[in-house]
């Protein structure tokens, strides 16, 4: 009997809903945590070719921790494509302005950068506060 190594295809994707939350968590071991499982990478199925991740719902965005002085230093840049567009915002500026976008912005650096992390990062919802509006996927919750 030949042995071969199985490729998992998309219809093998069972898509389950998860529910991680942010409270307390550090930004990148969090981060970390989500993007494995988007990858599928907990499933003996893992293919890295193909989606066999779950939905990830992140709830209590502000609640996130950074170690360190990072708050202050670490800086999160974008351009506007004009000369001297550059611009700059802390972490704990843009925890005020956009909590969500810390979480989004660690795990999308995570993922691969083609196709593939385009609609895995596409799965992610990330929400502030307790309540989000996906009750009726039934998601269980992963702890970290």
């Amino acid at each position: 009997m030949k042995k071969y190594t199985y490729s998992a295809k998309q219809s093998d994707n069972q898509g389950k809903w998860c529910v991680v939350d942010a409270d307390g968590a550090v930004l990148g071991r969090l981060a970390t945590l989500i993007a494995s499982r988007l990858r599928g990478k907990h499933n003996p199925l893992f293919t890295p070719h193909v989606d066999t991740g779950d939905m990830v719902i992140v709830i209590n965005a502000e609640k996130i921790t950074l170690t360190g002085d990072k708050w202050d230093k670490k800086c999160y840049y974008r351009h506007s494509g004009y000369i001297g567009g550059l611009k700059t915002i802390t972490a704990k500026n843009l925890l005020d302005k956009k909590p969500e976008d810390l979480i989004r912005f660690a795990v999308k650096g995570m993922l691969p950068k083609n196709r593939l992390g385009t609609k895995l990062y596409k799965k992610l919802k990330v929400y502030t506060g307790n309540k989000h509006p996906h009750r009726s996927q039934q998601p269980e919750v992963v702890t970290l």
